[in-house]
């Protein structure tokens, strides 16, 4: 290849000089990456002259990159646009408040008070009228009489609190998670090359005419062009719907593209267009991305689970082409949404429909009994002029019936949900997690079992030469460079400096004494620094042979487990280098070097106790080991494409075996997990002598358990039938045993997480966790209920893949991450307990205070302050205790556990007993006990009673109290434990009493409440004190003699989900509880999702990652790109959720 920098460094230079004068505009650079394959190289030799004279018009150096001049670089962002695609605009506050206002109970509410507001001013002629009955108790009270607006008013009033506080908290979660997205985003980088440096720059400044070196596992920021590539190829499924990897060289096809993964090989690229002119940018420009779409509640893009991105390929009547290709696509299995989303949406949907019974039945009771009483009883005639007298008893009854449904639905609920994974997301940060997706944080404290990847996570992935074995001799220790001969010093010097990734390199420490940086591929790096330990220096040696001279190279792939270099030879012929895993190698190599250097023959019998006497000892000290090998091809030119004649009749040079230690840290996590019954099983692509070394020193494996150990091979054999399809049963008798798969490749680590999921044996399914690097993790991430991504040595396909990014790459983070998970589910449980026993006492209490006493106890204000402005405190102190490490002391809760077990239910009950008793002796006789008028029975319009203040503040206060008893729900003695280290709680008990004191002695009318004095106050605060007492009592009852107990709360059964979700990509669990009953109000309950709606932007990751995910239009768009072709097919498809409608059929494609 030729080297033009001399003539284009000059560029450089010059770009300030020239107005912005490119030698391209934008829209010749999009027209040209719109072409494939063969059309784009004629265009680009055609028009351009060669991808050389293209870099030469855009004012760059196809080696020495931009010279990074600001100037240049503001210049070039002006022509041609910035690398980020402009996300939605933010819903402002007025719409949140718009959107709060929806929620069905609210609607009803303003609607009663408007109508009580209405009819409170109106004054019939009737009102004196002694036929139509009761009105206004005193004559002398005509001022309260003229006050019947302030219920209206005050309702109207709570109800805009509420909107508020709602909208309040969704614009600051908005606000919150665009921050998070914003993190992330800045934390992606790529390798740019500027001024001859490599440097990792974010994304957002990559501009046209940078020069990108692209590698293994990276997902491209912007669309380019190939200038030099070794063995590239790309996924480009999420543009074009193929799931068949790509091959990218200079002579057939150099297009790269935005949004694509590097599956294979590295390369360096000309960046021709980026942003919304980068292909991914136009598609999304298509679906409307920066347009605000209606239809974007009422249809979410369904994701598919093994697919990276949204956009599928038209599959129409020219189902008939496609066909083929569908075999091909991987059959997905359906991936449930969140566990504890389902078993909420559940609950709620069944307290709903009770709430909705009650309502219902009390404001019928109430319209009975007044007809019954009225025009039965006493006989009255109906009087015309009594009609609005009536209407506004029956608009009382109607506001108490909504009150009673406003009060059995858990509006707290969804708050409390957001706010403790917006919590616990926060704090998880500091814990080095970055949680992705919200679910997933309480998901992972449901874990039951860990696939772990080995180097990295369970140790330091800081790999060093320790062992070699050279000419015959096995080195225990790095031998001194005199021991070897001069030619063979050469053969392993070139060997590892030109048959190693030019990207891993070694740099000096970056503080004094320190250990020198390793950059790049790890193990290539411990090799560099075998090369640096033997005193040589591997630099002179690639400067001497730089990338361009490399002839052909096979990169590293978890298929070939090796990598091959060919240089050409200045006498003429080739020479190939390889490295890779040493038994595979090893089979390849029919000579080895002796002491003096010599290539003598390697037989199957010599191969076999070189594995016997050097390579399994060597394992068995958790040693990785390496063989280096060389090829000569003197006679005529092979056939480069046909590999396995290449790869054959290898020399072998040496045998190294790499250390890479433990991480002190991780036996004690193993330790925890272990404890907290938590299986963490190993899946790795090393030898399984390493591998089982490793998991010995780690705690996976103690000695004397009877666990299994195997090979990728072997666990393919033992799982799979004649046919080779893998059987759920054959699985279901290995896993339960499993704690080392070795020499795994990704379809295995794949199988098995897939095969944990779906396995039905055992008491409790199993909710696996996952965690990987490479991008040959990818597709096991994705299965797993959770997937953690590396952040330091993950590459891009891998984070893109995963649901939380450990940010230090550490194994402890994932037990932090379990604790955290566990205590969102506790939280939520805890908040269950308080507001189901405050649903269940009010509901009762009004239901039963309008049948016996025609009005309802508790006032439509009141209730509307206890249910909706305290529950918002009580999920806000329940939702933010801090974890303990007595989480980790329990088993996982599992995927089929109850929300709420049979423990929580003997709180609820036993606490609503002692409410309900207290309740309703105050309100039957305790007028008599304090010697008070009595409040029962009073007439509309009648002034607020000490008696039914009474009755409120107890309750209120019992609720305060309670609310610490629901600080546990294990059935803990101690309530108080730890209570001084949440402050929030404490701040919120203490502002909800202050509260309720300003609302007793100022609230008047509006509340219906009237002053208390000292001693009444103190009797309410006994009583109240009194929860705290009787929760000892109740804890103290133990639960397994309550047989009558039931759970409440289930997951979703496996063949409810089959049935039910037929056709569907994801399960979602509101949706199918829709369907079951479609219930109007439902969809207040469904504030769950709304709220948690925020996150559809954090989960598209980073701005460029899954930059095809927001697709959440009315129509679903399919998009395909024609490879052959300048345009884009879009074609509107109208799918109901549950089937599938054939798209529009698209017109004739052409050859793809």
């Amino acid at each position: 290849m030729t080297n033009p920098s001399d003539r284009v460094l000059p560029a450089n230079s010059m770009a300030e000089s020239r107005e912005g004068d490119f030698g391209c505009t934008v829209m010749e650079l999009r027209k040209l990456m719109e072409l494939r394959s063969r059309d784009a190289l004629t265009q680009i030799n055609v028009h351009y002259g060669g991808v050389q004279n293209l870099c030469s018009r855009l004012k760059t150096s196809p080696v020495e990159g931009l010279s990074g001049n600001p100037a240049d670089l503001e210049k070039r962002r002006q022509v041609f646009g910035h690398n980020v695609i402009p996300p939605k605009k933010p819903k402002t506050f007025l719409e949140l408040v718009w959107e709060a206002l929806q929620d069905v109970t609210l609607i009803i509410l303003e609607i009663a008070a408007i109508i009580s507001l209405v009819l409170s001013f109106y004054r019939p002629a009737g009102e004196e009228n002694e036929l139509c009955g009761q009105v206004a108790s005193t004559p002398e009270d005509e001022s309260e009489a003229q006050a019947g607006w302030i219920e209206g008013a005050a309702i109207l009033f709570s109800v805009i609190i509420v909107v508020l506080v709602t909208a309040f908290n969704d614009w600051s979660k908005e606000k919150q998670f665009r921050g998070l997205q914003n993190r992330i985003e800045q934390e992606q980088k790529f390798s740019i090359i500027r001024n001859g440096q490599l440097i990792q720059l974010p994304v957002a400044e990559i501009v046209v005419g940078d020069i990108a070196q692209v590698k293994y596992g990276d997902l491209l920021p912007a669309d380019g062009i190939l200038i030099q590539g070794n063995d590239l190829k790309i996924d480009e499924s999420s543009l074009t719907g193929e799931s068949d990897h790509v091959k990218k060289s200079l002579d057939k096809d150099p297009m790269l593209l935005s949004g694509t993964h590097v599956m294979e090989g590295s390369g360096r690229m000309v960046v021709t267009a980026v942003g919304v002119n980068s292909q991914t940018g136009i598609i999304l420009t298509l679906l409307g991305v920066n347009e605000d779409d209606e239809g974007e509640k009422k249809k979410k893009a369904k994701t598919q689970d093994g697919v990276a991105l949204e956009i599928q390929p038209l599959n129409s009547q020219e189902g008939i082409d496609n066909e083929e290709k569908d075999k091909k696509a991987v059959k997905v299995p359906k991936k449930e949404k969140s566990v504890l989303q389902g078993k909420l949406t559940r609950l709620a949907v069944q307290i709903g429909k009770a709430g909705l019974l009650m309502s219902a039945l009390t404001v019928f009771i109430l319209i009975l009994y007044f007809v019954i009483d009225n025009f039965v009883i006493n006989r009255r005639p109906w009087l015309p002029e009594c009609t609005p007298i009536y209407i506004q008893y029956f608009v009382k009854f109607f506001i108490i019936g909504v009150t009673v449904l406003v009060v059995a639905v858990p509006e707290g609920l969804p708050l409390a949900v957001t706010i403790s994974l917006a919590y616990s997301v926060k704090k998880m940060m500091k814990d080095n997690n970055l949680v992705r997706h919200l679910d997933a944080c309480e998901t992972m404290g449901n874990a039951t079992a860990i696939c772990s990847d080995k180097t990295g996570t369970l140790t330091m992935n800081r790999m060093t030469v320790v062992q070699a074995y050279i000419g015959g001799i096995h080195y225990r220790q790095i031998p001194s460079p005199d021991v070897f001969l001069p030619k063979v010093l050469d053969l392993i010097v070139n060997g590892i400096s030109i048959n190693s990734a030019y990207t891993s390199k070694i740099l000096p420490p970056e503080k004094e004494g320190g250990l020198p940086r390793q950059v790049g591929n790890k193990t290539e790096c411990a090799l560099l620094g075998f090369v640096t330990d033997l005193k040589q220096d591997y630099q002179a040696v690639r400067n001497e042979v730089p990338e361009e001279k490399l002839y052909k190279v096979y990169t590293f792939n978890s298929v070939r487990k090796s990598m091959s270099t060919v240089i050409r030879n200045p006498s003429g012929g080739f020479r190939m280098y390889s490295k890779g895993a040493s038994e595979i190698i090893l089979r390849k190599c029919n000579r080895i070097l002796d002491r003096k250097g010599e290539a003598v023959p390697f037989r199957n019998k010599d191969r076999d106790d070189m594995i016997r006497t050097v390579i399994e000892p060597m394992a068995c000290d958790g040693l990785r080991t390496i063989c280096i090998a060389y090829r000569d091809f003197n006679d005529a030119e092979p056939s480069w494409d046909n590999e396995n004649e290449i790869l054959t009749e290898l020399t072998c040079i040496a045998v190294v075996g790499i250390e890479d230690p433990v991480r002190p840290e991780v036996p004690d996590a193993i330790a925890k997990c272990k404890q907290a019954g938590i299986t963490v099983r190993m899946v790795t692509g090393d030898n399984i002598n390493t591998a089982r070394a490793i998991a010995t020193k780690c705690g996976i494996l103690t000695p004397g358990d009877d666990f299994l150990c195997l090979e990728g091979k072997e666990f393919n054999r033992l799982i799979r039938n004649e046919k080779g399809e893998v059987e759920q049963e054959k699985l279901d008798k290995i896993w339960p045993k499993l704690r080392v798969l070795a020499r795994s490749s990704p379809t295995d680590k794949h199988t098995l997480v897939k095969g944990i999921i779906d396995s039905t044996v055992g008491e409790q399914r199993q909710v696996v966790a996952v965690t990987g690097d490479g991008t040959n993790d990818g597709p096991a991430l994705k299965k797993a209920d959770v997937g953690f991504a590396m952040g330091i040595a993950g590459t891009d396909v891998a984070k893109e893949a995963s649901d939380i990014i450990l940010t230090d790459d550490n194994f402890t983070s994932i037990v932090k991450a379990v604790m955290w998970g566990r205590n969102v589910y506790d939280s939520i449980s805890k908040f269950l307990q308080f507001q189901l026993t405050v649903n269940v006492v009010a509901v009762i209490v009004a239901f039963a205070g309008a049948c016996i006493t025609q009005d309802s106890p508790l006032k439509a204000v009141q209730m509307l302050w206890v249910n909706l402005i305290m529950d918002t405190f009580a999920s806000l102190a329940l939702a933010t205790e801090p974890p303990t490490e007595s989480l980790l002391k329990r088993r996982p809760y599992g995927r089929n556990k109850p929300l709420i077990s049979r423990t929580m239910m003997k709180n609820i009950l036993g606490h609503a007993f002692y409410q309900l008793l207290v309740i309703f002796i105050l309100v039957f006789a305790g007028e008599k006990f304090f010697d008070i008028d009595s409040g029962r029975k009073a007439p509309l319009h009648s002034p607020p009673t000490q008696h039914y203040t009474i009755v409120f503040n107890t309750f209120v206060l019992m609720q305060l109290f309670n609310e610490i008893n629901s600080r546990k729900i294990h059935g803990e003695k101690n309530v108080f434990s730890g209570i001084y280290r949440n402050i929030i709680f404490c701040s919120v008990v203490l502002g909800t009493f202050i509260c309720q004191i300003f609302i007793v002695e100022f609230g008047g009318k509006p509340f219906s409440c009237t002053s208390l004095s000292l001693s009444q106050w103190l009797w309410c605060l006994f009583i109240g004190i009194g929860e705290l007492l009787w929760g000892q009592f109740i804890s103290a009852i133990p639960t397994r003699s309550l047989k009558f107990l039931k759970e409440a709360g289930h997951g979703t059964t496996k063949e409810e989900i089959t049935k039910d979700a037929e056709g569907l990509d994801e399960i979602d669990h509101a949706e199918m509880e829709l369907r079951r009953g479609q219930i109007l109000w439902f969809r207040g309950l469904n504030r769950i999702q709304t709220q948690i709606d925020v996150i559809n932007t954090f989960q598209t990751g980073a701005s460029f990652k899954g930059v095809l995910r927001r697709q959440n239009m009315g129509q679903h768009l399919d998009v395909k790109l024609v490879p052959s072709s300048s345009y884009v097919a879009v074609a509107p498809v109208k799918s109901s959720p549950t089937t599938s409608v054939p798209a529009v059929s698209s017109p004739p494609m052409g050859s793809e």
